[in-house]
């Protein structure tokens, strides 16, 4: 009788606990299944090496699960505790914890955007990367070269590192030189991809309108063909500074007067480097010009440029720049 007594009990006390157990993971998997706290979408960083248990603790700091302990638990449930991976990640409003589990596996991390812009010297190209939050390491000290990187959006991601990212600009610019290059006209002046380069570079820095590049493209092949020099300020400016700086204020007659391998009012042909990191469009003007007998071009006060033929009419756009110019300073 006794021994009875003490069966119906084991057994009473097992399908008690075999209840609480359902019960418990009933609870639990509701719990790990259902909308979580998250009131928008948030954006959060698993960095590379964290533990399930830390990466839960970081989650429930910043409100993204309510409960530490069963996310911990429906990871290793489902199969998930190997598959999370380091990276920056949007987590949406009301995700669950297996939502969010999911999205850190799932590796699909944030993409961030880099935009350089057309005309930068190489030293605010490389600032600009310094700054860029969530890139990570060094700058190469080989990474300082005139004209080295094409200008234009990059995405990357939170830990990539600068000198990947920078060499990804190479590339760019590589790839889309050859590109060009490829489709120059029959016994064109320029002698090699690189000369198209330096071109496009004083291209990028003499006028802002892509309407307007190959028509001052076209001038500058001209003044090569006929052995002119190309009288570019922006190379002028280039030579003061060599690259280290932009050059905040006008050019003097000093700096026009001194010698310099990128003083193009002294000198003959293209300078030795470029001068800037110009964009597609440069490049392809200095590769492809239009077909003109103008020589000569100057601000017209619009933006734009004023061509020329011959000296006599540059001259008269020259004289009417300046009046332009007079008349804005009288006015400030």
């Amino acid at each position: 009788m006794m021994q009875r007594t003490w069966v119906r009990m084991f057994l009473v006390l097992g399908g008690i606990t075999l209840a609480l157990g359902i019960g418990t993971y009933l609870v639990g998997k509701d719990r790990y299944l259902r909308q979580g706290p998250l009131q928008q979408t948030k954006t959060i960083i698993v960095e590379k090496g964290a533990s399930v248990a830390k990466i839960a603790a970081y989650l429930l700091q910043s409100d993204v699960i309510d409960n530490a302990i069963i996310f911990r638990l429906g990871i290793q449930y489902y199969g998930m505790t190997a598959k999370l991976r380091a990276g920056e990640y949007a987590v949406p409003a009301k995700a669950s914890m297996q939502s969010v589990a999911s999205i850190i596996a799932s590796g699909k991390t944030v993409k961030r955007r880099l935009t350089i812009a057309e005309g930068l010297l190489s030293v605010q190209i490389l600032e600009a990367v310094r700054a860029a939050p969530g890139l990570k390491g060094d700058i190469p000290k080989s990474a300082l070269k005139e004209g080295a990187f094409l200008p234009e959006t990059y995405f990357y991601s939170y830990g990539d590192t600068r000198a990947a990212l920078l060499f990804r600009m190479r590339q760019k610019l590589n790839s889309e030189l050859i590109r060009i290059w490829r489709k120059r006209p029959q016994g064109s002046l320029l002698r090699s991809a690189d000369e198209a380069l330096v071109l496009a570079s004083i291209i990028e820095k003499e006028t802002g309108k892509s309407a307007e590049r190959a028509h001052v493209s076209g001038v500058f092949h001209n003044r090569l063909r006929l052995g002119m020099a190309l009288q570019s300020d922006p190379t002028v400016a280039y030579g003061v500074t060599l690259g280290k700086s932009t050059l905040n204020r006008p050019l003097s007659k000093t700096d026009l007067r001194t010698a310099s391998p990128f003083n193009t009012y002294l000198i003959k042909g293209l300078p030795p480097t470029p001068i800037a990191n110009p964009g597609v469009a440069a490049i392809r003007a200095a590769v492809l010009p239009i077909k003109t007998s103008d020589l000569y071009f100057v601000a017209d006060g619009t933006g734009g440029h004023a061509f020329a033929r011959t000296l006599r009419e540059h001259n008269r756009n020259v004289a009417r720049w300046r009046k332009l110019r007079k008349k804005s300073r009288d006015k400030n």
